[in-house]
């Protein structure tokens, strides 16, 4: 199927060439409607493989509170696949984890190791979240390795966008580094508030802002050098 829309889009590409694009356009009516019909079977056969997938992996969930707030996270068999910053209610943080929230069940009992460790890290205790699984499988490879670096980041510390481009492999790639965390669904698991600009900019930090990303680096600062003593 992938060979046959890379053969389309190859003959639109040729054909177009030297033409002018209306031209073009009325000329090739039926090669853009299969084009299209192929996209829409992909798109539809990719959605109907990715409901399916997430079924039979039997996705859980939990919702609970902490001393931050709120969190809700949504796992498979493999690991949490999205997690939420702390949020002032359940239904906050429930929305934040749409939509494999709607495909999971509620299960608290799988997840009680997470919820107690995400809720000694939202108590302020030393603790660190890579000892939980995540499931990234449906990432980019370029995204998996960067959100992989960013758990690299020791707590109380920072790195930039630079430093997580040049740990996946391309120095050059750090506005995409940057994406990565923008996009990053496993909040405090893959502890994107710890990346931050080369100027010494915090930057952005999903819907929480600037506030929450700075009590977390505050917090982690603190009981690093109380861990210390």
């Amino acid at each position: 199927m992938f060979g046959r829309l890379a053969q389309l889009v190859r003959a639109l590409a040729l054909q177009a060439r030297g033409r002018r694009f209306e031209s073009y356009i009325a000329h090739q009516t039926s090669l853009f409607d299969s084009w299209a019909e192929l996209v829409q079977s992909l798109v539809t056969d990719g959605a109907f493989r990715l409901a399916k997938t997430r079924i039979e992996e039997d996705l859980t969930y939990d919702v609970f509170d902490t001393d931050m707030g709120w969190v809700a996270i949504v796992a498979s068999d493999h690991g949490v696949v999205r997690a939420s910053l702390p949020e002032d209610s359940p239904e906050l943080a429930l929305d934040y984890v749409r939509p494999e929230v709607v495909l999971a069940v509620h299960d608290p009992r799988r997840h009680a190791d997470s919820r107690a460790l995400i809720m000694a890290y939202c108590a302020g205790e030393l603790i660190d979240l890579v000892d939980i699984p995540i499931d990234t499988r449906s990432a980019t490879p370029f995204f998996r390795a960067a959100w992989d670096a960013c758990r690299s980041i020791p707590a109380g510390e920072t790195r930039s966008y630079g430093w997580l481009a040049e740990q996946v492999g391309n120095l050059k790639a750090a506005r995409v580094a940057g994406q990565a965390m923008a996009r990053n669904k496993l909040a405090m698991l893959v502890p994107c508030h710890r990346v931050i600009s080369s100027s010494g900019a915090l930057g952005g930090f999903g819907g929480a802002g600037l506030p929450l990303k700075l009590s977390l680096l505050a917090m982690e600062a603190g009981r690093q050098s109380e861990g210390n003593h």
